[in-house]
């Protein structure tokens, strides 16, 4: 039987499909820009899409029809479009080499502009052609999730859910932007900037989207809020573990990427605050520098040994707590409800 992640993956490769075709008359440019947009839509752990189903799952219960199956993984493909973008423009923002193990998009681009011995700078082609691969890759979140074949009505408040979800993802997109240019950061700005970042996007809004498709009520909505937020956190914060102390087998990034481009997570935040002055002073003089391996690792350990680690972790259990504690006396389908909880476990449990 085809996997969850497959069957999303299927639909993705036919929604880029579909628009080569339709964009075939433009020439080889063309091709370029929808090449780089089916790597953009591969890989990933299609969380979005899986919580997006499971907010669907507990209004409407797990038995879903033929039709009904497949509106909903259309949407939850919307979903993975919308963070395909947002990675595009995050990999661009930041610097970012690569992606999924893969050259970032702005990489692989400036790359073919070198390789074609083209005149003008590679490095501005490539970002100018990131930026417009991340807006076509937007435009087309909205048209999936407008045509996934569900009931008109429904549709209509998914996209409203969807609009909400675009305009945080960029706001949070610039609180980030502009906590990294004051080089300083609270934990309570970090917080702030993981919270409408990513942690909304990545779970609260997927199950919303899926709620509304399946016609929730007040209720429903506010109890997946008081699950999601909460797990979208935890999701988030493990996530920034991963990218200060992780492998790169498992992230597809070099070791302590979020140290050279700087990134002001709440690990790093609670780090800085837990140091002695000079050590802090170490740190902070590190982030968003070109380090060495030698250099990650001994700002790695700084980390470590400040003690934040075991704070994240902490942060951690309690969000999950907290979510879980929700969820248990949410009003929305029993049998929906273990899988939500399975779904939640497993996104926030990964090992650094």
């Amino acid at each position: 039987m085809i996997s969850f992640a497959d069957q999303v993956q299927a639909t993705l490769d036919a929604v880029v499909d579909a628009h080569a075709e339709r964009l075939a008359p433009l020439g080889p440019d063309a091709t370029l820009l929808l090449d780089e947009a089916r790597t953009s839509v591969r890989g990933g752990k299609r969380l979005r899409a899986a919580f997006c189903r499971a907010g669907f799952t507990a209004v409407a219960g797990t038995s879903l029809d033929g039709p009904t199956e497949a509106g909903v993984l259309r949407a939850g493909a919307a979903l993975e479009v919308l963070h395909a973008s947002a990675l595009v423009h995050d990999d661009f923002m930041d610097a970012s080499d690569t992606r999924r193990g893969r050259p970032a998009a702005h990489r692989a681009f400036a790359a073919h502009h070198d390789a074609q011995g083209w005149p003008g700078s590679a490095e501005q082609y490539g970002g100018a052609a990131a930026i417009l691969l991340g807006d076509l890759l937007l435009t087309w979140s909205d048209e999936l999730l407008r045509t996934c074949g569900l009931p008109d009505a429904q549709v209509a408040d998914a996209l409203v859910v969807l609009d909400h979800t675009r305009s945080e993802v960029v706001a949070g997109q610039f609180l980030d932007v502009s906590v990294q240019a004051r080089g300083r950061g609270s934990v309570e700005e970090a917080m702030r900037v993981l919270r409408y970042k990513s942690a909304k996007y990545s779970v609260e809004r997927p199950l919303h989207v899926g709620a509304a498709l399946a016609g929730a009520d007040d209720a429903q909505v506010s109890a997946l809020s008081d699950v999601g937020l909460p797990v979208g956190e935890a999701f988030q914060l493990r996530d920034d573990l991963l990218g200060v102390l992780g492998d790169t087998q498992r992230t597809g990034k070099p070791a302590g990427d979020d140290l050279r481009e700087g990134k002001r997570t709440v690990l790093v935040a609670l780090a800085l605050e837990s140091l002695s002055p000079a050590d802090a002073a170490r740190l902070e003089a590190g982030l968003g520098t070109a380090l060495a391996p030698e250099e990650v690792a001994a700002l790695q350990e700084l980390v470590r040994g400040s003690g934040a680690v075991e704070q994240v972790e902490r942060l951690i259990d309690d969000l999950t707590a907290r979510a879980f504690a929700a969820l248990d006396t949410a009003p929305i389908d029993a049998a929906a409800r273990e899988e939500l909880r399975a779904l939640a476990e497993a996104a926030v449990r990964r090992v650094v």
